[in-house]
């Protein structure tokens, strides 16, 4: 008899590839192909199998970096390790302990003095660990950011990442399926980030709760692969369990020769897998949302959520207008804005290009390009933080880190910096800051420091200006 085959979404394929078992009502065990860890969500980890008496099963397949409590002052000192002093006792302490677990049981490390180190979300697809189809786990939320590829990749809790290193596979419970698809062109002046946070300010914070979200459509497969993983990045931010977009040739190009890609006559097999991984015609999701994206604006954020956000020609939104009145309101108390306020009239203190969703060389070519030959507004402190050792490299070889400087602003190691806060990069009490970073919630950069989601292009113009700017009319 022949098999009926159904049309499949890109999540199911991959889903349904990687299932070892299954059980009515508890979920599925699934296979990881790789897994990332970093310094704050391991110690615990690597503890509780020494105290079981396990090993790390598959220890080729977890790849090391430290990113989240590195200080990104200029004192680091590349393959001397004796020159890395690291100011902080904890984040010290966590550092040494993520070198000694990982060497101890032989995964790859990318240790604070190796220039690949870096963001583990930036390092990842640079060294080409993020192979279409698979699956990628990592104890951090924004490993949605890696779905980019058409991989399926989201974070886990501490007790799963001591799971993954015991056996390479993870329980879960099957999401459902959402697809988003953006119609139209990117207008002029408009960015990937603009257009996460629009996607953000439509569908809500917990718009995707409950879903992985496959990113479709016309705009989508314009972007470049560093835009596309900006927008996965902030799939996490709508609740979504993960994000994906389908691999194409922009994909294939952008991973082809990278050190832990397929080469050779594996590389064309590869490729030709990968070609099959998107979502099949007639494919159903769980759940539709259609946007156009011919009208968008640069996108500002106004509270204290991504999707509290408006147009750079707006105005910050009176409470009663915005849904839940309660939550507006005490956004913009804590904000310190009024209604009506026009966007452009917001004045910074700090201004911080980085993050794992925009410090990559693309975001920094953008941001430079932009305060070439300008200065940082005076009384106003900007900083620029690489994603990675080596996005740090290209950007000084191709003068971006000067113009930089010549223009203000300081140039920083690479590290997940003022986006956790957790690491001596953080605002004061009441400042004020554009960030290209993906979170502005109370607290985030720094006690009672208020957070403003914007593009490279955005902040790096508001730095100039001393408040935020519409892109498409800056000189």
């Amino acid at each position: 008899m022949k098999q009926v085959t159904f049309p499949q979404t890109m999540f199911e394929k991959i889903w349904n590839a990687h299932v070892v078992r299954k059980i009515e009502g508890q979920g599925a065990l699934l296979y990881i192909d790789r897994h990332l860890i970093h310094e704050v969500t391991s110690p615990q980890p690597f503890a509780a199998l020494r105290e079981a008496g396990r090993k790390v099963h598959r220890p080729e397949l977890t790849f090391g970096m430290v990113d989240h409590s590195i200080p990104t002052t200029p004192i680091r000192a590349y393959g001397r390790r004796s020159l890395i002093p690291i100011p902080d006792k904890q984040a010290e302490v966590q550092v040494g302990v993520m070198d000694r677990n990982s060497r101890a049981a032989g995964i790859q490390f990318f240790s604070v003095d190796d220039p690949r180190n870096g963001i583990v979300h930036v390092v990842a697809p640079e060294q080409g660990l993020t192979l279409p189809g698979t699956i990628i786990v990592c104890g951090d939320s924004h490993t949605s950011t890696l779905g980019a590829f058409g991989l399926l990749a989201f974070g886990i809790g501490t007790s799963e990442v001591e799971h993954v290193l015991a056996s390479q596979c993870l329980w879960q419970v099957k999401p459902k399926t959402m697809e988003v698809r953006i119609e139209g062109e990117l207008p002029s002046g408009c960015t990937a980030k603009d257009l996460a946070l629009f996607i953000m300010g439509q569908i809500g914070a917990a718009g995707g709760t409950g879903h992985c979200i496959e990113f479709t459509g016309p705009v989508i497969r314009s972007l470049s692969m560093e835009s596309r993983l900006t927008v996965c990045n902030m799939a996490i931010e709508a609740g979504a369990r993960a994000g994906m977009i389908a691999p194409d040739e922009t994909t294939f190009a952008y991973l082809q020769g990278r050190p832990f890609a397929p080469r050779g006559e594996m590389w064309e097999r590869a490729v030709a897998s990968w070609s099959e991984l998107a979502s099949d015609e007639g494919a159903s999701y769980d759940h539709v949302v259609v946007l156009h994206a011919d009208e968008l604006s640069p996108q500002v954020t106004w509270g204290t959520s991504p999707m509290m956000v408006a147009p750079v020609t707006g105005r910050v939104p009176e409470p009663e207008n915005f849904g839940d009145e309660a939550t507006a309101r005490r956004a913009l108390t804590y904000m310190g804005l009024e209604p009506g306020t026009p966007i452009q009239e917001i004045h910074l203190d700090r201004v911080f290009i980085g993050s794992c969703t925009n410090s990559r060389i693309e975001d920094l070519r953008i941001a430079a390009s932009i305060v070439r030959g300008k200065r940082v507004a005076a009384g106003l402190r900007a900083i620029v933080v690489p994603g990675s050792g080596l996005v740090k490299q290209q950007a000084e070889e191709e003068g971006l880190a000067q113009i930089f400087e010549d223009a203000g602003f300081e140039w920083r190691e690479p590290g997940c910096s003022m986006c956790v806060g957790m690491n001596g990069d953080r605002l004061t009490e009441g400042e004020r800051c554009a960030s290209t970073s993906n979170r502005n919630f109370e607290g985030r950069q720094g006690t009672g420091g208020r957070t403003h989601l914007v593009s490279p292009a955005m902040a790096a113009a508001a730095a100039i200006a001393g408040h935020f700017v519409d892109i498409r009319n800056w000189q």
